[in-house]
């Protein structure tokens, strides 16, 4: 294993490409000593020319391996998994200021990636004064915490979130409830019925709605194990490794049951195949779902969730019964939850006392929560300048508000003119009733 581990990085001295720092990554995380790996990351100077997916787990790896100063040069991105790896890069270092303004950068982007723990190892004070539990807010994926402090209360783990960590979107809830977790609360009912308590749903929507947080909770709800599934760690350049890391992936969520599989952008396994295709991933799509539906897998009480931006892509063999038969889809957060979002994110900061929420919330339907944040952010700047040319400080105002307004357009809008074609010209099945159901409320509210 050495001995092929020392031949990639000779081969990429020569000639680096993504693909052979993939394996090389690969190699050295199956070798006893990956420290010429290390080495190699930690000197190279291509970095700027690698692929996003290549850096960050290149920057993951130096992370694991305790080379914070290299992995921020190859974490060194404009994105939100780029500045969380910085963020613990900097912790690493020591640089506890640093890291939480790009951890709080992060969240701003992508509030999937909140991390409870990490947070209170950057903030300590905010750890002294008590940990704020209560209703949590999450809509896209962000938590935010918004009732009086409690002392030393535990973090909640992350396969324990359950809907009481989500804010708004209710319908959603009670379609998993009844269709997901009563089955798996109550088995026996269901067995009275020749009804299973498992299989698989596909949760779908635009990017950034909560679709992973929502799937933990499903898993928190119903008392399972969570497990993730990332598509880029299956998928191996060596044949037959990647069914070998599928197949063992479903048999340790089988010990382990109740549990819930969840796969996030399942289209990149289960895309419209072409007739005629020749390539690796046909094998790993026949082991998936031999998996999930094949006479040898006893899958009882085990739920296997997906996720998909891209419902569209899907190939209809994957969408038959016994595979994801169910689909649930998953909207921009409503007018109530747009509310209570906007409050949090002005909470502690200088907002004028007559401030009116209510025709922001109007004017922003169909926008995401991390749309949301940019929103008053951007309204914050306008109040800073504004507060420098006055040599005082200017509360935020819904002139504020509204100015940034203007500047932020909901990062939803191409996929509800994609969905909206869809739902026009190919939902003879029915499946994206509720897409048209939402684009006509959606577009009567507007």
């Amino acid at each position: 294993m050495e001995n092929a581990l020392h031949e990639l990085i000779e081969t990429l001295r020569i000639r680096p490409s993504g693909a052979l720092i993939s394996a090389m990554l690969d190699e050295a995380g199956r070798a006893v000593d990956a420290s010429e790996a290390l080495d190699w990351l930690s000197g190279f100077d291509g970095v700027a020319q690698q692929s996003e997916s290549v850096r960050l787990a290149s920057a993951r790896f130096l992370l694991e391996h305790e080379r914070a100063d290299a992995a921020l040069a190859w974490a060194d991105l404009d994105t939100a998994t780029g500045w969380m790896l910085q963020a613990r890069a900097h912790h690493a270092l020591g640089d506890n200021p640093a890291a939480l303004g790009l951890y709080e950068q992060a969240l701003a982007a992508d509030p999937e990636l909140e991390d409870p723990d990490f947070r209170r190892r950057i903030a300590p004070t905010v750890q002294a004064q008590g940990q704020e539990r209560g209703v949590v807010l999450s809509l896209q994926g962000e938590r935010i915490d918004q009732t009086q402090a409690l002392p030393d209360i535990p973090a909640q783990p992350r396969d324990q979130v359950t809907f009481a960590d989500v804010g708004g979107l209710d319908d959603v809830k009670r379609q998993i409830h009844r269709r997901i977790i009563a089955p798996m609360q109550k088995p026996s009912l269901f067995q009275r019925f020749k009804r299973k308590a498992g299989g698989g749903v596909l949760l779908y929507g635009p990017p950034g709605c909560g679709k992973t947080l929502m799937a933990r909770a499903t898993a928190g709800e119903a008392g399972a194990k969570f497990f993730q599934i990332e598509i880029a760690e299956i998928l191996d350049m060596y044949i037959g490794e990647s069914e070998k890391r599928l197949a063992a992936a479903f048999e340790t969520a089988r010990a382990q049951s109740p549990s819930v599989i969840f796969i996030d952008e399942i289209e990149a396994l289960a895309a419209k195949r072409r007739y005629g295709e020749n390539d690796n991933r046909a094998s790993v799509v026949s082991t998936f779902l031999t998996e999930m539906d094949g006479f040898s897998s006893n899958n009882q009480g085990v739920l296997i969730l997906a996720a998909s931006n891209v419902p569209w892509s899907i190939d209809s063999a994957f969408l038959r019964p016994g595979r994801f038969d169910r689909s649930i889809f998953v909207p921009p957060p409503d007018r109530e939850a747009r509310k209570v979002i906007l409050d949090l994110l002005l909470a502690d900061r200088p907002v004028a006392s007559n401030i009116n929420l209510d025709p922001l919330v109007e004017a922003t339907s169909g926008f995401s929560g991390a749309d949301l944040a940019g929103i008053v952010e951007e309204a914050c700047d306008i109040a800073i300048e504004d507060s420098l040319e006055s040599n005082a400080v200017e509360d935020i105002s819904a002139r504020h508000l509204k100015e940034a307004l203007g500047e932020i357009k909901p990062s939803t809008l191409d996929w509800l003119t994609q969905a909206r074609n869809y739902v026009k010209f190919s939902n003879q099945s029915g499946f994206y009733d509720d897409v048209a159901a939402f684009l006509d409320k959606h577009t009567t509210s507007r």
